[in-house]
């Protein structure tokens, strides 16, 4: 699949929530999104992006925003984490890693020289209309609700 850029139509989901519920992009139409991919549940990194966005979901979400997680953990990985650090947002279970193929994050990595495949950290806000505003590949774990209103503000 060629890269996303912006300005294309985000990939439908559908895939599965921390609560088994099946959740689909569309079912947010109408509101923007903020889709952030991350490595793995309760990992340094995914723990300090989490808990950024989850201090600043109420601004977020009156700013109009919906904070959805993704990555490759299942349904009772996400209602650990969620329940460890008390996140009040939807984590999609991608087990199947058909959405991480899809938004063009699952990616070779390399640690200590073996290489191995992996989610590449990315954050992509999506309009109202299902459209990708603004993709986020470098993203600044502590400050990842900053980074994007910093973004929206230019």
């Amino acid at each position: 699949m060629a890269e996303l850029t912006i300005g294309d139509k985000a990939p439908a989901i559908k895939a599965k929530n921390q609560h088994g519920e099946d959740v689909q992009l569309s079912d947010f139409k109408g509101k923007k999104v903020i889709l952030y991919f991350y490595p793995k549940d309760n990992t340094p990194g995914c723990t300090t992006e989490a808990c950024n966005f989850r201090d600043n979901y109420q601004s977020l979400l009156n700013d109009g925003f919906e904070v959805i997680g993704v990555s490759i953990d299942s349904e009772q990985s996400h209602q650990k984490f969620i329940a460890k650090h008390e996140l009040p947002f939807t984590l999609l279970a991608d087990e199947d890693q058909k959405i991480v193929e899809d938004y063009g994050v699952w990616v070779e990595k390399n640690m200590y020289g073996k290489k191995y495949m992996g989610t590449a950290r990315t954050t992509f806000i999506i309009d109202e209309n299902g459209i990708i505003q603004h993709i986020i590949k470098k993203v600044d774990n502590k400050n990842a609700s900053q980074q994007i209103r910093d973004l929206l503000a230019k």
